[in-house]
């Protein structure tokens, strides 16, 4: 069987338009970068399409991501079959199939630039929210510690509540915390640290022993469940957290498939036009 091939060998030339796919990416990740800035100034997102996130995406933020793919990925899919040089002996068939590759190209070596540029330079850009957010976690871990020696302190306060209304020692205080927190660590109470706090209560309060283990019996069950609350809650937000994580992944997940179908879409728009093709419906 004969194969034809044109007199400028272009049956054997490569079918890959690199400077065309290279300017086409340039420019989609250019743009896509621009947009997102934009975006993070218009308080549309705060999250990328290239990054994970557990932060959940409301309908702005999908809305706004899945613009910057189309416009992005539109662009440098139109530029690559734009500036593709033109392949007169190759059938339309071919022709077709070599638009959509290169329109799928552009988009991937968009994405990969625009991810090194968003692990790399645009932590410049983003310094400042960056900072920002890290300065609030900051401030949060630094709140919640006092917040559970508060918790403690209260009840150990109860334990030592005498009827005069004399105030505990701050010794007294950070002893019986310290018994607590080991001993809500381990699950129970231990028999010893009982009967201690049991007599610091007696001597305090002038109760009888027994009252004074009952005592310490009932603030050791509101401590307990306290700490069961606090773990129950904690245990939510973080299912909370992974559920919107994985919303968003999916979100973000269509949103850059959306971004290859256009490419891919574009690049055939533009490499008829380079070819100067009218479609006759």
């Amino acid at each position: 069987m004969a194969v034809a091939t044109a007199p400028d060998g272009d049956g054997y030339a490569s079918g890959t338009s690199w400077g065309a796919i290279l300017a086409g990416a340039a420019a989609a990740a250019a743009l896509s970068f621009i947009l997102l800035i934009l975006g993070v100034g218009l308080g549309l997102s705060s999250v990328s399409p290239y990054q994970y996130n557990a932060t959940p995406l409301g309908s702005a933020s999908v809305g706004w991501i899945a613009f910057t793919q189309l416009a992005a990925a539109g662009v440098g899919g139109y530029m690559a079959g734009r500036l593709r040089v033109k392949w007169a002996a190759i059938h339309g068939d071919e022709v077709y199939f070599r638009d959509t590759a290169h329109g799928l190209l552009t988009w991937a070596v968009a994405t990969l630039v625009t991810v090194a540029v968003l692990a790399g330079g645009a932590r410049a850009v983003f310094s400042g929210a960056i900072d920002s957010g890290a300065a609030v976690a900051t401030a949060a871990a630094t709140a919640v510690a006092p917040a559970a020696g508060r918790a403690n302190t209260y009840f150990a306060d109860m334990l030592l509540r005498s009827p005069d209304g004399e105030v505990a020692s701050e010794s007294q205080r950070n002893e019986i915390n310290r018994i607590l927190l080991t001993d809500l660590a381990s699950g129970k109470i231990n028999g010893g640290d009982r009967a201690y706090l049991a007599q610091l209560i007696a001597k305090r309060t002038g109760m009888a022993q027994a009252d004074a283990e009952q005592r310490v019996d009932l603030i050791y069950a509101q401590a307990s469940q306290a700490a069961a609350d606090a773990k129950a809650k904690a245990t939510a937000a973080a299912e909370q957290a992974r559920v919107a994580a994985a919303h968003s992944a999916l979100w973000m997940f269509v949103a850059l498939l959306l971004g290859a179908f256009i490419a891919a879409i574009s690049a055939i728009a533009g490499g008829r036009h380079r070819d100067h093709a009218r479609v006759i419906i």
